[in-house]
């Protein structure tokens, strides 16, 4: 039999005593940062081709404006028929990518008519479909808001329509996100909005840069009035030309994007930093190749 000296059971109890009294302590552990990048940025390449890129270039999602320049996603053949979205699904879960969102054309300041029905019609597809991709947010638009006595009429619309699409989205997983857009890029008004609307699946896309370049408003600022309701958010970088933005590659410009960017970092923002490289749009900018693969290179040193 093996007996315990006395030094040795002093030793052993008072390990046993510091064990069992020092408190534990728990550190917060941020997420991690979620990558993607907005086929916007792409308009030329087949849908293949964005998945394998996507994982080449280590991100971790996609957000889906159109593949080779058709923007409504129920057109296209990936999402055409059940079976196709169900091999389409299978396809991004194979990958171990995630959708972050299905960026729609839906407009919500139309006043009561053809137009309005049009693009709420088109806000309840897109739901539909995000909820058969497992996607967890579907884009909107509020747009063009008059500067006359019209404008809170406007803004009310604007609210009635996210209220309705969210309703609509009650019963699935998807959240209905309005993206700071248009002339709707006032923090004070944004705000405004999401109060109004007051649904739980009701939320924002921080577009940095197009409120900026028209408010001059701090990120800081910005932040500390929207952050209950940003579910997710548009990242690029822009110089200024004759008061106008030319897109340049991320940290090249005269935005505050990376300010934005640490703010939403510090504070744990668990949604996805996606790049919306407008490509489509403005051709003339940089090519996916670079710009895409850029991006992903230095966020990830920013995230280090």
């Amino acid at each position: 039999m093996k007996y315990t000296t006395r030094r040795e059971f002093i030793k052993t109890s008072a390990a046993a005593a510091a064990l069992i009294t020092i408190p534990s302590v728990s550190f917060p552990i941020k997420p991690k940062p979620l990558l993607s990048f907005s086929t916007l940025g792409c308009p030329e390449w087949p849908f293949d081709q964005i998945l394998k890129f996507a994982v080449d270039n280590n991100y971790d999602g996609l957000e889906l404006r159109g593949i080779l320049k058709e923007l409504d996603l129920n057109k296209c053949p990936e999402f055409s028929t059940a079976e196709n979205i169900k091999i389409t699904r299978s396809k991004i879960e194979e990958k171990k990518l995630k959708i972050s969102d299905l960026g729609s054309s839906c407009a919500l300041h139309f006043p009561e008519g053809a137009d309005r029905q049009k693009n709420l019609d088109e806000g309840k597809r897109f739901i539909d479909l995000a909820q058969r991709l497992g996607c967890p947010n579907v884009r909107v638009f509020p747009n063009e808001l008059p500067k006359d006595g019209t404008r809170a009429t406007v803004i009310d619309r604007i609210v009635q329509g996210l209220q309705y699409l969210g309703d609509y989205a009650r019963n699935t997983e998807v959240n209905v996100i309005m993206e700071s857009h248009g002339d709707a890029v006032k923090a004070d008004e944004l705000k405004g909005i999401m109060e109004a609307a007051a649904r739980p699946n009701v939320g924002l896309v921080w577009d940095i840069v197009n409120m900026w370049t028209v408010t001059k408003e701090s990120p800081v600022n910005v932040y500390a009035q929207l952050k209950p309701y940003i579910k997710h958010t548009h990242i690029k970088d822009a110089k200024m030309v004759d008061n106008k933005p030319q897109y340049v590659l991320l940290g090249k410009g005269d935005t505050p994007i990376l300010q934005a960017v640490d703010l939403l970092y510090k504070d744990g923002f668990s949604g996805f930093y996606s790049f919306e490289w407008e490509k489509l749009w403005h051709p003339d900018i940089a090519d996916p190749e670079l710009a895409l693969s850029d991006y992903a290179r230095v966020m990830r040193k920013r995230f280090q």
